[in-house]
């Protein structure tokens, strides 16, 4: 049975594991992260899986701790994503390539280019993952001592989406005539010079590249403040969500959708992919003993400066086993520094507890067997609580395995998830128009 509604999975790749004590589990790859020849295996697995796409999140910067801390990390290096993305595109066919990209420390015209490129390199897999950068570090690395305030920043974001998908809409698609006897390469009349000049960018192209395959790479997008969440109504295709709870993401699904319908915007023209955290066992028992290990190998060092991270402010300082105190508010991630405080309120959480669950994962996670996972997948599915997941595996490479050998064939039989891609581009997995040039009509 096929249903009307099918799940849609991204692979949550960089890291390869969010959790802290995913290098140390019995069994991984430690250096999964910076391995080549893993990460091939590993996308090449997902690819046979099915999956819509390979999701590259992206630092700007080692993340500020202490060394004691930031020695136990097993993110302290990786590839930079579009060298690893154009790399990954020529040992894969037809699964999805995101990558992050910053609005705050990047220029559109390099974005615009980096993208079509992987868009062509890729024939018609690419996604920009938009990010305006929540660490505060990391403008130290940008020449500069002040990180700009957040609301500026989604100003910032919102003309840059403008200007980047201005660029890729420089050319008409049949503007590369290529007519050897008369020797003209392209038609003038199909060649837009954008000569944006807004309150953040300057910018006057055209772009020095052929319209993206896709028209557009696929948009994608993280915030879930109400700043992001009218960024994602106005410009996004993808929402990386953060919700933790069923009833939580039916209300952001709802919010979200719903401001798409006021602005005029079709809200199945976005797929709402909270993040989620799986390990899965023979029995719900057996998930979660390797929960419950994977847990035990986050150092309290570790922990306790990821926690400080979230909050952007420094708590390793106050009793362990004391509550969290009121934290201020920051320039960084609202919606990170709301998950903690919001859960320490409410569980009467420690700060020894609340470490645990930073250095570990403290968002949406299932774990149990293939049947069960499947169960809360699909009511996520039914309930309008998502449109799919994007998949935070717990260690490597076994965690992603147990996955793909077992709940996606228990999805499949249910009729939930795709045996076979039915198209080739990430916009055809997905379900999305390929958008009109704003500046040419159509062909045809």
């Amino acid at each position: 049975m096929t249903r009307s509604r099918q799940i849609h999975l991204g692979a949550f790749m960089r890291p390869v594991s969010i959790h802290t004590g995913a290098w140390r589990y019995p069994g991984a790859w430690p250096d999964a992260n910076f391995n080549l020849a893993h990460l091939k295996r590993l996308i090449q697995t997902l690819e046979a899986a099915k999956f819509d796409a390979f999701f590259m999140a992206d630092h700007l910067a080692v993340l500020n701790m202490p060394v004691d801390a930031l020695k136990r990390s097993h993110t302290v290096t990786s590839f930079e994503p579009f060298t690893l993305l154009s790399a990954l595109a020529m040992v894969t066919e037809r699964i999805g390539l995101i990558a992050t990209a910053s609005t705050t420390y990047d220029e559109p015209f390099h974005v615009a280019r980096r993208f079509a490129s992987l868009d062509h390199l890729s024939a018609g897999r690419a996604g920009w993952n938009i990010v305006t950068t929540g660490n505060p570090e990391t403008s130290h690395n940008f020449g500069s001592d002040q990180h700009l305030a957040h609301a500026t920043r989604y100003a910032r974001a919102r003309e840059f989406y403008d200007v980047v998908t201005g660029l890729w809409d420089s050319w008409a698609d049949d503007a590369f005539v290529r007519d050897v006897d008369a020797g003209i390469y392209f038609d003038p009349e199909k060649l837009h010079v954008l000569d944006h000049k807004g309150e953040f960018l300057s910018v006057r192209g055209p772009l020095n590249i052929a319209r993206p395959v896709q028209g557009w790479p696929v948009i994608v997008q993280a915030g879930a403040s109400d700043a992001g969440r009218q960024l994602a109504a106005e410009t996004a295709e993808v929402i990386f969500g953060s919700e933790t709870t069923l009833a939580g993401g039916k209300a952001f699904y709802a919010n979200v959708k719903g401001r798409m319908q006021a602005i005029g915007r079709d809200p199945d023209h976005l797929k709402i992919l909270p993040a989620a955290f799986v390990v899965v066992g023979e029995t719900v028992a057996e998930a979660k003993a390797k929960r419950a290990h994977l847990d035990s190998l986050v150092h309290y060092d570790s922990g306790i400066r990821s926690l400080s991270i979230a909050l952007d402010y420094d708590v390793s300082a106050f009793d362990p086993d004391g509550p969290l105190p009121e934290i201020p508010e920051s320039n960084a991630s609202k919606s990170g520094r709301d998950r903690f405080v919001t859960a320490a309120r409410a569980k009467n959480l420690t700060i020894r507890q609340l470490a645990a669950k930073a250095g570990s994962y403290a968002g949406l996670a299932f774990v149990g067997t293939a049947q069960t996972i499947a169960d809360e997948m699909e009511a996520w599915l039914e309930e309008r609580g998502s449109d799919g997941f994007n998949i935070m595996f717990p260690f490597i490479p076994a965690g992603l395995e147990d996955f793909t050998s077992g709940v996606i064939p228990e999805l499949q039989r249910r009729g939930l998830f795709r045996k076979e891609y039915e198209g080739t581009s990430l916009r055809d997995h997905l379900g999305l128009p390929r958008p009109e040039n704003r500046f040419f009509a159509t062909p045809g």
